[in-house]
């Protein structure tokens, strides 16, 4: 009896290892959600600028190179968001018509660069943030004067 339970354990261990093949075949190869990136330079010197600022709670997660190729839904999974809304996106904004005068980003009112957090169920108001330089600048600078291009 022990020998038919101990060799049926073995038919079914098998079973399991070749379903769990199946199904990282057929999956988004995604980190488990406790995975997180090793202390690189780049994430040391992130952290550091991080924490330098005031945030102490944060992390990073190391995913895939196809992670954008991935449904939202595969994404909140391997970054343990509560939802797709929660996901975000980061887009640069260059305003290339500044004077020649602003070169960097030392005036948040009045910067060469802007990054704009966007959600990626919402979409994104180009309008709305030129409105809002304008607005922020105080209306120094006419909106002809404004032009914001996503930076590549």
């Amino acid at each position: 009896m022990e020998e038919a339970l101990a060799e049926l354990e073995g038919v079914q261990t098998q079973l399991l290892q070749r379903i769990s093949k199946l199904e990282h075949s057929l999956l988004p190869s995604s980190p488990s959600p406790n995975d997180t990136v090793d202390d690189t330079d780049t994430v040391g010197r992130l952290s550091s600028i991080l924490r330098n600022n005031g945030v102490h709670d944060f992390s990073f997660k190391r995913v895939s190179s196809d992670y954008y190729d991935w449904p939202l839904e595969a994404r909140r999974d391997a970054l343990s968001a509560a939802s797709v809304h929660h996901l975000c996106k980061s887009i640069v904004l260059v305003n290339t018509q500044a004077p020649a005068n602003v070169v960097g980003c030392t005036d948040p009112k009045n910067s060469k660069y802007y990054v704009v957090v966007v959600q990626y169920t919402a979409r994104f108001n180009a309008e709305a943030c030129q409105e809002f330089s304008v607005f922020a600048q105080q209306r120094k600078y006419r909106e002809k004067e404004i032009q914001h291009e996503a930076s590549s």
